[in-house]
């Protein structure tokens, strides 16, 4: 029996960093531990399912939450693209991860598929049920969970933030993806995220490190991965992140994930 505390982590950084590769690691990490952990890819390029190592014919069978057409008019009372409508701003979501969930290993993958941003028109009913669930997931599920967003934290709001143990931005040696570190940052302050935390990935010698370091000084950076040829292959032969690497490579996800309690 597992007494580790449920973590509810959200994952982020600029577009190919390894947001999904290190959201994997930790979700398979802590079902090795014995914990119940749901997945949530809440990237609209989505491939945690991927890392994670879910078969391909599972992957091909899976359908957003934004896309559920039936669902989301079901549990909101309006039609999908059909604006000017009323519509439950607090729409039922309690069941959606038991059901729509996809399982394997004692990790269970909920993909929520693009939320639209406000200037396409209004508050629409799949982006009102997307936000639900995303609370729900955070404030009332005993069970691990492990967002990989995208390259921001839309997903998130100043209610869902009070159930969040951390917020990690993913950054790689590079101006770019230091500079949208940055501006993630300013999001989570504006909103109230407490704990912001940093990993490094792709760090190939102490150079690496030191970029990243000084670019982000008194930031609380919790683990570095190195550059390995292993994480690429594990994406192109369709096996989960971990399998495959070297086990001085599984430890750095480990100190990382250690660095969480």
């Amino acid at each position: 029996m597992c007494t580790m505390k449920p973590l509810k982590l959200a994952i982020t950084g600029k577009g190919g960093v390894g947001k999904s590769s290190l959201a994997a690691a930790l979700c398979l990490l802590l079902a090795r531990r014995g914990q119940k952990v749901l997945a949530l890819d809440a990237d609209p390029d989505a491939n945690l399912a991927a890392s994670l190592g879910f078969p391909a014919t599972l992957q091909a069978g899976i359908v957003p939450i934004s896309l559920q057409k039936a669902l989301i008019e079901e549990r909101t009372g309006a039609k999908v693209k059909q604006y000017g409508q009323m519509f439950k701003l607090n729409p039922e979501v309690a069941d959606i991860a038991e059901n729509y969930a996809l399982t394997v290993d004692n990790v269970s993958l909920v993909v929520l598929g693009a939320i639209e941003r406000g200037g396409s028109g209004c508050a629409c009913p799949e982006n009102i049920l997307i936000k639900a669930l995303v609370m729900d997931l955070v404030l009332h599920k005993n069970e691990s969970l492990i967002m990989d967003m995208e390259a921001g934290i839309e997903h998130l709001g100043r209610a869902t933030v009070r159930g969040v143990d951390g917020l990690i931005v993913v950054v790689e040696p590079g101006q770019r993806s230091i500079d949208s570190a940055n501006r993630i940052t300013s999001m989570a302050a504006d909103i109230g995220i407490q704990r912001l935390l940093y990993v490094a990935n792709k760090v190939a010698n102490p150079e690496d490190k030191r970029f990243i370091t000084q670019s982000l000084p008194e930031k609380q950076l919790i683990g570095a991965i190195p550059w390995c040829e292993e994480l690429k292959q594990t994406d192109r032969t369709g096996i989960s992140v971990l399998d495959g690497l070297k086990p001085d490579i599984v430890l750095e996800f480990e100190k990382i994930l250690n660095n969480l309690y």
